[in-house]
C-alpha cells in the first residue's frame, strides 16, 4: 500500500504557511542566506517539470512513479503499476485517485501543502527553517512544523551547483521515516491539463 498519508503529512509540513514555533539555534551565514536565495530564484524560474521519483519507507520497501508539477500551484503524483493510486493537487489542496475504483478522496485544502514551492516565487528563508547544512554539493534545509498528526521534521535537499530539489526525506510523529527522490527531470515542458483534474465519472469517499 502507498504511504500516501506519510507524503501528504511531509508536504504539507515542509511548505504550509504558519507561524513558526521553532528557529535555528544559529545565524546563517552570508554565503547561506546567498545560496538559499539562488536556490529560491532559479526554482521561482522554472514554470514546470515532469521526472520519475522514488520513494523509500522505514522498512526498505520502494516505490516508483512519475511526477507532474506547473507553477502556479498545480503537482500530481502518478504511481507505477501494481498500484493504482494518483496524487493531484490543483491548487487549493490534495486529491488521492484510485484509478482502478474510480474513486477519490479529498484532503483537507485550509493549509495548502506547497504553496511556498509551487507558487509564482520559491521564499524558503521564511519557511519555518531549523537546521541548514551544506556538504558534498549538496545543501539540506530542514523545516519541522506542527500537523494534525504531530510534529513533523522535512530535509529538503538541493544540488548546490544546479539549485533544483534532488530529494526530501521525513520523520513522521511515530519516528517513521519517508525518502522521496527526484531524477530523469524535464524542465519547462508543456503538460496536458488533464493531468491536474479529476476525471469526472470518479466518486468521493468518505475519510
Amino acid at each position: 500500500m502507498i504511504r500516501r498519508d506519510a507524503l501528504l503529512l511531509g508536504l504539507s509540513a515542509a511548505f504550509a504557511l504558519s507561524v513558526p514555533a521553532w528557529a535555528l539555534d544559529r545565524a546563517l551565514t552570508p554565503e547561506e542566506q546567498q545560496l538559499i536565495t539562488d536556490i529560491g530564484a532559479h526554482n521561482s524560474a522554472i514554470r514546470s517539470m515532469v521526472g520519475r521519483f522514488l520513494q523509500i519507507d522505514t522498512n526498505g520497501g520502494r516505490t516508483e512513479g512519475t511526477f507532474f508539477l506547473e507553477r502556479p500551484d498545480k503537482i500530481a503524483f502518478r504511481y507505477a503499476p501494481p498500484s493504482r493510486e494518483e496524487i493531484v493537487s490543483i491548487g487549493r489542496g490534495f486529491y488521492v485517485l484510485n484509478r482502478r475504483d474510480e474513486t477519490y478522496y479529498a484532503y483537507p485544502q485550509d493549509s495548502i501543502p506547497l504553496r511556498q514551492f509551487l507558487g509564482d516565487e520559491v521564499d524558503l528563508l521564511n519557511a519555518n527553517v531549523v537546521e541548514v547544512t551544506n556538504s558534498g554539493g549538496y545543501m539540506a534545509i530542514t523545516v519541522i512544523d506542527e500537523t494534525i498528526a504531530g510534529t513533523v521534521q522535512v530535509s529538503l535537499i538541493f544540488d548546490t551547483d544546479s539549485k533544483e530539489l534532488a530529494q526530501w526525506s521525513l520523520v513522521e510523529p511515530s519516528g517513521a521515516e519517508l525518502t522521496f527522490s527526484l531524477y530523469d527531470v524535464e524542465k519547462d515542458v508543456e503538460i496536458p491539463r488533464a493531468f491536474f483534474s479529476i476525471p469526472a465519472n470518479y466518486k468521493p469517499l468518505e475519510q
